[in-house]
Parts: structure tokens; C-alpha cells; sequence
């Protein structure tokens, strides 16, 4: 087993990447008023939606709500996750990011299969629309998806997180130019049909994307191999490292995103007991730099008192 303080060290270490990518500074302040300008358009495009008789405008109000909704979860998870390790949470808070993606995309999934069904509805049960109103408040809620979108779009690409919550709004910006289609073909040509049918194509939208992404949330959460890391490829490189005869029971996950984490049970070269330590450094030292992997727990074994037949990958 590793000394303590070489432990600890890769946890300093995998927990200071961890600060790298959610800046304590840094986002707060423009995810509460991209949360406050949400709030107020939902209302908006809600009275409008009531007002007007468009379904395509109350989805995409729904779906507005929904942005709101995901900030405000994601600015929880970003602050849960900058609480240190502690005794009842070993490896941190870091995954409260992941799960509050989970959540979104979840709701996601929900809003859009609640909009299938209204739309569906709509076309067997059509109703009169206010082609004008519909234009103006699709146009406001266009302008306000795209300012909330240009907050979040930095920190999206290095939060798992904030992705998931930029999404919604990249994905409302684009109901938002639906709406005014729809709107625009029930004042030129007085087609309600296609009120609904942006309703369905808003929903189709969303359901693609949260197909796109879902699965990296869940991947974490499951305890899954982190991406860009094949554990045949990463035992090879262990293997080829001096000293090192074997390796079995590996183990390869994502402490939270953008932190891998192994563990594995290496056996030494014969007569080469003496320098178990110096082969667990540089096997370390192989899994920083080349991989990447910082957090790394190794359990050295002599040829003599090795597992017998264990599993390669996996296993206790």
C-alpha cells in the first residue's frame, strides 16, 4: 500500500485540478443574472403564449424556465463542489457538478416529451393564433437567450455542469428562431399547423442533445472508465515500466469530471523487492505525464505471495 503522505499528495494534487477548472471567482455573478433575466422572460413569453394562443410559445417558455431552473442548480453544484474533503465526503464534493447535469438533462428529457404530447394535441385540436404577438415576445426571448448563452459559453467548456445548463439555452435560442417562423407563416399564410410542428421540432431539439451528452454524466457517476483512457493501453504502459513483472485487479474511473483515478495491484520482478518503492515512483511518474492520471493508489506484491489467478481488470 502507498505511504500516507504519497497519498495525500495525490489528492492535493487531483484536488487542485479540480479548482483549476470551477474558479471560485470566476462565473458566479453571471450565472445569477443569467438566472434573473430567465425568470423575467418565462413570465413574458408565458402571458404572451396565454394571450396570443400559441403552443409553440408557451414550450419555449417552458423550456425557458427550464434554463432558469438548470442555472440555479448549477450555481448549487458550483458552490457545493468547492467544499474540501472532509470526513464524510473522502474524495470531495466534485461529483455535486455531475449529478446537478444528471438533473438537467433529466428535466430536459421530461419537458420535451410533455411538449410531444401538447403538440401532438395541438394538431388534432387546432386553435387561433396571434401571428404578431407571437413574433415580438419570440423575438425578446431570441435576444435574451442569446446574452444568457454568451454568460455561461466560457465556462462551458471545461464544467460538465455549466454545459448542461448552456445547452438548455442554446437549445431555447434556436425554439426561439422556431417561434418566430411559426409566427411569421401564421400572419403571412394563416397556417396554425405549423405552430405545433415547431413545437415537435423544439422537442426533437432537445432530446438530441441530451442524447449527445447525458451519457458522459452518467459515465462518472457509474463509476466508468474517464474518457480518452483504454485500461488494456493504460496496464501496458505500467507493464512496461522497469521492475514491474504483472499487474492485476486494475481499476480506472473519474473521480468527478476532468479527474481520473486508478488503482492496481502491481507485482515486482523477481529479486526486485528492494526497490519496490523506487518502481511504485516511477510508475507514477509514467501515469502523470503520459496520462495524465494523478490520482493513483498501487498495492506492490512479490512473485511469491501474489493473487492467485486474479482478474486483470477489475475485481476485488
Amino acid at each position: 500500500m502507498p505511504h500516507d503522505h504519497e497519498a495525500a499528495s495525490a489528492h492535493t494534487h487531483a484536488h487542485g485540478l479540480h479548482h483549476h477548472h470551477i474558479d471560485p471567482s470566476a462565473g458566479d455573478a453571471r450565472i445569477a443574472w443569467a438566472i434573473a433575466v430567465n425568470m423575467l422572460l418565462t413570465l413574458a413569453q408565458v402571458v404572451g403564449g396565454i394571450l396570443s394562443g400559441s403552443l409553440a410559445l408557451i414550450a419555449d417558455a417552458l423550456h425557458n424556465f427550464s434554463d432558469a431552473v438548470a442555472l440555479i442548480i448549477a450555481f448549487g453544484a458550483r458552490r457545493i463542489a468547492r467544499r474540501p474533503a472532509d470526513a464524510r465526503m473522502s474524495y470531495g464534493y466534485g461529483r455535486a457538478e455531475v449529478i446537478a447535469a444528471l438533473i438537467n438533462y433529466t428535466t430536459l428529457i421530461v419537458l420535451a416529451l410533455y411538449l410531444v404530447y401538447e403538440g401532438i394535441m395541438r394538431f388534432l385540436d387546432p386553435q387561433p393564433i396571434d401571428g404578431w404577438l407571437v413574433v415580438w415576445i419570440a423575438a425578446l426571448a431570441l435576444v435574451i437567450d442569446l446574452v444568457t448563452a454568451a454568460l455561461t459559453w466560457s465556462m462551458a467548456k471545461t464544467s460538465m455542469n455549466i454545459r448542461a445548463a448552456f445547452l438548455h439555452n442554446l437549445a431555447d435560442a434556436l425554439g426561439s428562431v422556431a417561434v418566430i417562423v411559426a409566427g411569421s407563416a401564421v400572419i403571412w399564410f394563416g397556417w396554425t399547423w405549423v405552430d405545433p410542428l415547431v413545437t415537435l421540432m423544439i422537442a426533437a431539439y432537445i432530446l438530441w442533445h441530451v442524447r449527445a451528452e447525458i451519457g458522459a454524466a452518467i459515465g462518472v457517476l457509474m463509476l466508468g472508465t474517464p474518457p480518452g483512457h483504454d485500461p488494456e493501453s493504460v496496464a501496458q504502459e505500467i507493464e512496461a515500466v522497469e521492475g514491474v513483472r504483472s499487474l492485476h485487479h486494475l481499476h480506472l474511473w473519474s473521480l468527478q469530471e476532468n479527474t481520473a483515478a486508478l488503482s492496481a495491484h502491481l507485482v515486482i520482478e523477481p529479486g526486485a523487492w528492494g526497490q519496490a518503492d523506487a518502481i511504485k515512483a516511477r510508475v507514477k511518474s509514467v501515469l502523470e505525464t503520459r496520462l495524465g492520471i494523478t490520482h493513483v493508489t498501487l498495492e506492490m506484491e512479490c512473485v511469491v505471495h501474489a493473487c492467485a489467478h486474479p482478474q486483470r481488470i477489475g475485481g476485488d
